[in-house]
């Protein structure tokens, strides 16, 4: 398995175990998180899940190798296959703390921005690079991004498909604290065993409050993703996006 979970005094901590390929989820990696989240959900001594990568990247987003030979049949299961696992945390009842070094790109930000709270590193920066292999966002990310930051801003960062770095992440409000790279682990371990001594259920309670904030629903915003990938994926841009990336080289996009 290309993820590891283990317990200490009510922490769950989820490691994305893949530093070889900065933790770029493989399509096994989508049924494992999926699997994981729903079990640490229903498991009482669970009171708060830390979700990290191992090495220097949280997580650079799925893993474009494995992207090509999709038809919009095979790509609608694919990305239910991503939405399982999204909606998994985003269902998950426990407070969720993401702790970010290096890059949360593509999914990767998704996984970061699903979280109740982000603690990042320095060295941290989420990344939509979408555009970049030719398809919307997937995994929720308009979602949380509009929620956080509303639409001018969210649109923003999808369009310039630029780095975010952590500070500016932060002074935007999606990552709660910036720690030295050394010190993230610290951090956020420290964080989460404060809030797996408070009231967790009341959090709880309060975590399904914030959620019931949000309009439209990640359901829906994530089946209109299913339709536009599957689209996307049918296009010029989409297979020259991933070509270009496999051989290193410049995208030449023609918008079709």
């Amino acid at each position: 398995m290309s993820i590891k979970i283990t317990h200490d005094e009510g922490i769950a901590t989820v490691l994305l175990d893949r530093a070889d390929k900065l933790n770029a989820l493989s399509g096994e990696m989508y049924q494992e998180l999926a699997d994981a989240f729903t079990a640490l959900n229903n498991d009482d001594s669970v009171r708060v899940v830390l979700l990290t990568g191992a090495g220097r990247a949280f997580c650079a987003g799925g893993d474009v190798g494995s992207m090509s030979n999709f038809d919009v049949v095979s790509g609608r299961k694919r990305s239910k296959g991503h939405h399982r696992m999204i909606l998994a945390l985003h269902h998950l009842e426990k407070p969720v703390i993401a702790a970010v070094r290096g890059p949360a790109a593509g999914i990767g930000a998704s996984l970061a921005l699903a979280s109740d709270l982000i603690i990042a590193s320095e060295t941290a920066y989420l990344l939509m690079a979408f555009k970049n292999v030719g398809i919307p966002p997937d995994g929720g990310a308009i979602f949380f991004l509009t929620q956080h930051l509303g639409l001018a801003r969210a649109k923003e960062i999808v369009y310039s498909a630029r780095k975010l770095p952590a500070a500016e992440a932060k002074d935007m409000g999606l990552i709660s604290k910036v720690v030295p790279d050394d010190q993230l682990e610290a951090a956020s371990l420290a964080l989460a065993r404060e809030i797996a001594g408070s009231a967790t259920y009341a959090l709880t309670l309060a975590k399904r409050m914030f959620q019931f904030m949000y309009v439209p629903t990640l359901e829906q915003l994530l089946e209109l993703e299913v339709l536009a990938i599957g689209g996307a994926r049918m296009t010029h841009d989409h297979v020259e996006g991933v070509t270009a990336f496999k051989e290193k080289r410049k995208p030449q996009f023609k918008g079709k």
